[in-house]
């Protein structure tokens, strides 16, 4: 990692990595020309000069990033640790996640601190790191990633979940940092530093929290002590239904819908939130299985994946990050594999189309919800959670409260990857193979799904605020009642 590449090596993987993206990416000029995208990489070569595989990455990553597709990151190599250093590690307290932050603009912000590392309070700024100004960070790591098209509303949530993943990845893992910070307007130097874990603590770590069949239903991840759905009645009359669902992890997610949806349905209500803000995504399978619990009618979710070639889908990652002997395993099934993608690929006028389970008819469930919908999003409603939002608004079958999600309106490049490695940098590209977009009439605003009620979510504010979107749909909602019980 310390080793420095000479600049026509990094040149050679500037190309690499332009020649992988057309050959694979579905929609590469979606959202940038190709003249402009030349000129990027271009000018790029042009001013590289010998630098270590993380050095090039900070200038390679901006020019990925300029491409405007949400899920196209180039990944960087962290340090590898030897398990002497890695045990050592599992003896220490983290250093940076004792606190919650967040980041607002270019500054950062603590809004939790349980255990009162270096006594800092809530609502303090921290306005650098090991002498280095935290607005410059932010600035330098905005520039590594984007949203899909011309969203601004996904960034500063990313940013926020991703700030010390990028700073981490930079320094590597710290025993200590100094900080300046700000609260009421004074300057502290605060030095926070990794403390030993307790026996206790140690063992507690060892020990695998057991998780019920109800919890396993639920998603429920032992490390967060949180549920990945949700469900609950919010009145006594069971007349509201809310389901929360941070993201489309298919586990067990076909038997969370529909022991859910027989609760609702035997209880008769009449409205239902969905809120999928801060859902980054995941699984097509489950948001159309999903779906089909919201619409009395049979349906299509995304149209037929569009790709570059007819073998695109035989490139996607299927040895990848595999154990010995599941390489092994799965290697009896690789003939399989090539095969079925071939046969499931096709060619029409001009252009390869991948068979793809969401983009058949699917008809709707017998005890699919018939009330009002409301869909709560945000920036970060990502992915899978645009998709199933575009539908549902353009069908007129749920209101969209919230802000502009921060996926695209008309789809996104996903769906399983081809995972490249480039030769002399060994920085890693996972390329989506898949144009995946909602079957709608699209808006060509090249923005995120505009909802119906645009609610500013004050991501801004420090201090816990009012939930204004959850506040709009019961109001909404008593004003629905109030119409109702007059005209009776």
């Amino acid at each position: 990692m310390e080793k420095k590449i000479s600049a026509a090596q990094l040149r050679e993987d500037v190309d690499f990595t332009y020649n992988k993206l057309k050959r694979f990416h579905p929609n590469l000029y979606w959202y940038i020309t190709k003249e402009e995208l030349d000129y990027k990489f271009d000018s790029l070569k042009a001013s590289l000069k010998p630098s270590t595989p993380n050095e090039f990455y900070f200038h390679l990553a901006p020019i990925v990033a300029s491409i405007n597709e949400g899920h196209l990151r180039l990944r960087a190599i962290p340090r590898q640790y030897s398990k002497e250093e890695l045990a050592v590690l599992k003896t220490k307290k983290p250093l940076f996640s004792l606190m919650e932050y967040k980041v607002v603009d270019d500054k950062l912000f603590v809004i939790e601190n349980k255990e009162n590392l270096g006594n800092i309070k809530k609502g303090t700024e921290i306005l650098k790191i090991n002498d280095e100004n935290v607005s410059e960070l932010v600035r330098k790591y905005r520039k590594l990633f984007s949203s899909d098209g011309k969203n601004q509303t996904f960034q500063k949530y990313f940013m926020n979940l991703t700030f010390f993943n990028f700073y981490t990845l930079e320094k590597g893992y710290l025993d200590s940092a100094k900080l300046v910070t700000r609260f009421d307007n004074k300057l502290a130097d605060v030095l926070i530093r990794r403390h030993k874990k307790s026996e206790k603590e140690i063992v507690t770590d060892k020990v695998q929290t057991k998780v019920t069949a109800d919890q396993k239903v639920q998603d429920y991840d032992a490390n967060s002590k949180s549920y990945n759905r949700s469900f609950k009645f919010l009145k006594a009359d069971s007349s509201i239904a809310y389901i929360k669902v941070k993201s489309f992890s298919a586990t067990l997610a076909s038997r969370f819908y529909k022991e859910t949806f027989e609760k609702i349905s035997h209880a008769k209500s009449d409205y239902l939130i969905l809120d999928v803000r801060d859902n980054l995504g995941g699984s097509l399978t489950e948001i159309n299985n999903l779906y089909s619990y919201l619409t009395d009618k049979e349906f299509t979710l995304v149209k037929p994946p569009e790709m570059t070639s007819k073998t695109s889908g035989m490139h996607q990652n299927y040895f990848r990050d595999k154990r010995f002997f599941s390489t092994v395993y799965r290697a009896l099934g690789y003939p399989f594999f090539l095969a079925g993608n071939y046969f499931l690929s096709s060619k029409k006028e001009d252009k390869y189309y991948f068979r793809e389970f969401a983009s058949k008819p699917t008809k709707p469930k017998s005890n699919a919800f018939k009330g009002k919908i409301y869909v709560l999003v945000n920036g970060a409603s990502f992915s899978a959670s645009s998709v199933i939002a575009a539908k549902l608004k353009y069908e007129k079958r749920a209101t969209i409260i919230g802000e502009e999600t921060g996926g695209a309106n008309d789809g996104t490049v996903a769906g399983v990857n081809n995972t490249v490695t480039l030769p002399h940098s060994k920085l890693i590209l996972p390329i989506g193979l898949f144009l995946i977009r909602p079957n709608i009439e699209f808006d060509n605003q090249s923005r995120g799904v505009i909802p119906n009620v645009e609610i500013d979510p004050e991501f801004g504010s420090i201090a816990e605020t009012e939930d204004k979107p959850m506040k709009w749909v019961m109001d909404d909602i008593d004003f629905r009642n109030s119409i109702t019980r007059q005209s009776k």
